[in-house]
């Protein structure tokens, strides 16, 4: 009885996620050629075509939409029976990347700590940050990625999380802004002066503007931009004020009133809105992991003591 080739799972695996033979080749780093050759003998195998054309895209054939999730747990634990015991974790000499997707609002406030730490304690460790365009659990259903960071949003019920730390949004505006001169900034004022709005998906309303309507008022929006650096970045430049979480401002050069170095200065919003509890997310399959779960611990531990009580250049 002839055994059969397991080098294939891999591929298959990645054929399987993708639903594309271009896409399966740039994750396993082979040339479309290939992989187009390794479809082949896939189909041989399973005795299904697995991709077939539908338009100008592939789709999957119903059976390949079943062998989908078991590839995936077959591919993993495969790979978890070839690791290092579970039992004889050594920080010391343990040489792992971890993938981590997050905005770059989190790597910008916590990136450096959590490398910093991460290389003190397993110097062999290497983290790699990913972007985060959008909301979605395909990343650690398909284990893309070891953690994700952010809002839980519509993730999967199967998808783990703990709460790293809770934020809100605070205006911000250029250190030399007429509003510092202000006593009292009233929720008026403040819809009153123009705005710039960070959205990957040019949306200019959320839970600001929903307080404000509440008053009868609305936001004098000038300007939308794609991400909270660019949103500052405007804001530091002309007389916009721009909403950004107050934990984006950490490493970030805000002063309060009495401050004369920094170029932008912070304030709470006259409106009352929502905490937001940032978490971070993962797959059951990472649960037991003993390498996964220092990292989550290490992840744990530098959000706590980076977030301090009083985000910083907030207005008393």
């Amino acid at each position: 009885m002839t055994e059969p080739d397991l080098n294939l799972l891999i591929a298959l695996d990645a054929l399987l996620a993708e639903a594309s033979v271009a896409g399966a080749a740039r994750r396993l780093g082979l040339s479309a050629s290939a992989m187009s050759r390794t479809l082949t003998r896939l189909r041989t195998a399973t005795e299904d075509p697995l991709l077939v054309r539908a338009g100008r895209h592939m789709v999957l054939t119903p059976y390949a939409e079943q062998l989908r999730e078991r590839t995936q747990n077959a591919v993993f634990a495969a790979r978890a029976v070839l690791r290092p015991s579970a039992t004889e974790l050594n920080l010391a000499t343990l040489e792992r990347t971890f993938i981590i997707r997050a905005n770059e609002g989190f790597v910008e406030a916590f990136g450096a700590s959590l490398i910093a730490a991460a290389a003190k304690a397993a110097p062999l460790v290497r983290l790699r940050f990913s972007p985060k365009p959008e909301k979605t659990s395909r990343h650690l259903r398909e284990g893309l990625v070891d953690l994700e960071i952010g809002v839980l949003g519509t993730m999967g019920p199967e998808i783990r999380l703990q709460a790293l730390f809770r934020d809100h949004f605070v205006g911000v505006v250029r250190a030399g802004h007429p509003l510092r001169l202000e006593p009292e900034i009233t929720a008026s004022h403040y819809a009153a002066l123009g705005n710039v709005v960070a959205s990957r998906r040019e949306r200019t309303s959320g839970p600001v503007d929903d307080a404000l309507a509440e008053l009868g008022l609305q936001r004098n929006i000038a300007a939308v931009v794609p991400s909270f650096p660019a949103a500052l970045a405007v804001a530091q430049a002309s007389d916009l004020v721009a909403l950004v979480p107050a934990t984006f401002l950490i490493n970030q050069p805000v002063t309060d009133k009495a401050g004369a170095v920094a170029t932008l200065w912070a304030f709470e919003l006259p409106v009352t809105t929502k905490a937001i509890t940032i978490s971070q997310l993962w797959h059951p399959r990472s649960e037991a992991d003993p390498a996964h779960r220092w990292l989550r611990q290490l992840v744990l531990s530098v959000c706590r003591q980076r977030v301090p009580d009083n985000p910083p250049g907030l207005k008393a």
